[in-house]
């Protein structure tokens, strides 16, 4: 097949008008001007006349476990209250509940032109239930705060499932909510199955001020669960992670919201690492200043994911991107483009074969209506369900996939 469309957008180089992309099977054969590519492949022309065509979008970060949450949990006077709050919805879900939270998930974030998702779930033994419509990243998120004891019991019994699945990660929660055990065992798997891991760290400010000055709401909450508290008092979130795990680029750090000056020393001198970052979420709790120019000046990759819908409106990654254009100067929308598409493949470790259009690239494809000015301008603006998109090699009617 070779579809054409009044632009091509490669993302890994520039817009081609009058382009067309050679599909053969589940990849891209080729990709270039029309006629260029009709003079060496064959097959059915596909022509989606005045629109862009670019890779499928890719979020780096997901709970949808907690689709059903939407508009559940209004605003908290702090992150902990934020935490009580969804624990106490959590209390209330049944098991078929979070499966169709997750198929409801997966459908909305198709009507989106998301074709890829980092999907973090606390229930990998729910995973055979569901019937994923894209290409996702099951990443076990486990939690061992009130059972430290059975860390080894928790990684395997998540390992045990996740393993059923194409591809997947592990998700200890975060330095507050797993142990030190959890944490390493992680990392040991990571190294023997060659698999990402993924983490919540330097969320908020209450998380600052538990591990560096022992104290706030999120101190008093976790010391009255039984957690011990030795860690605490001493470093900032991330001084303390990075004294203690292995940094390295099988990590996809999400947020890393709250960072101070020693923080900064110690990342130009640590092994480099992926960044999720989720704009409207991070808005939602009213974060720090997410340090991105800064973070990018250090040589760290960063993607952009939408979080979960108990901290969110909808699974759009494109009013991610334009959240992220509208607080940021120095981002323009072809930057936040490559942080939702090759910026998040390269976090997966599918740098050449997602989130681009090249030749051996998986056909991962959407299309939107052309429209006068700025070809990236017009993308990041784009609202709604797109019209068109390919996973896989396969067309997709998003419409009917939210069916």
């Amino acid at each position: 097949m070779i579809i054409r469309a009044r632009t091509v957008v490669p993302v890994d180089g520039e817009p081609i008008d009058n382009g067309a992309i050679a599909v053969a099977g589940n990849k891209i054969a080729a990709v270039g001007t029309f006629d260029s590519v009709r003079k060496t492949q064959s097959g059915e022309v596909l022509d989606l006349g005045e629109q862009i065509v670019l890779p499928g979008l890719i979020n780096a970060h997901c709970h949808l476990d907690y689709t059903v949450l939407r508009g559940k949990i209004p605003a908290q006077n702090s992150f902990t209250d934020w935490i009580r709050a969804i624990n106490a919805e959590k209390a209330n879900l049944t098991e078929q509940d979070y499966v169709y939270s997750i198929r409801a998930g997966f459908a909305e974030a198709i009507r989106f032109g998301t074709t890829t998702i980092a999907n973090l779930t606390a229930f990998p033994n729910l995973i055979p239930s569901i019937n994923a419509p894209v290409r996702v990243w099951w990443f076990g998120e486990l939690i061992d705060v009130r059972n430290p004891t059975e860390a080894d019991r928790i990684v395997e019994d998540a390992i045990g499932c996740l393993k059923t699945t194409e591809h997947w990660g592990l998700a200890p929660h975060a330095p507050f909510t797993a142990s030190p055990r959890l944490y390493a065992r992680c990392e040991d798997v990571a190294r023997k199955e060659g698999i990402p891991l993924t983490t919540h760290l330097a969320e908020s400010h209450a998380e600052m001020e538990m591990f560096r000055d022992a104290s706030g709401p999120s101190f008093d909450f976790l010391k009255g669960l039984g957690r011990p508290m030795d860690d605490c008092g001493h470093e900032s979130p991330f001084a303390l992670f990075s004294r203690t795990r292995s940094l390295n680029e099988g990590w996809i750090i999400a947020h890393l919201n709250e960072l101070d000056a020693g923080d900064f020393d110690l990342l130009r001198r640590s092994p480099k690492f992926h960044v999720a970052h989720c704009p409207r979420s991070h808005s939602y709790f009213g974060h720090a200043s997410f340090a991105l120019e800064r973070l990018r000046e250090l040589g760290l990759n960063i993607c952009l994911g939408t979080d979960s819908l108990a901290s969110n409106s909808d699974l759009s990654l494109f009013a991610e991107m334009r959240e992220l254009v509208g607080k940021n100067r120095s981002v323009s929308p072809r930057d936040a483009l490559e942080m939702a598409t090759v910026n998040g493949a390269k976090a997966l470790g599918e740098r050449e074969r997602l989130g681009c259009i090249r030749a051996g690239a998986f056909a991962d494809l959407i299309a939107l209506p052309s429209s006068a000015g700025d070809v990236f301008e017009s993308i990041v603006g784009f609202e709604g369900t797109v019209p068109w998109m390919m996973v896989n090699g396969n067309v997709v009617a998003p419409t009917e996939a939210s069916s």
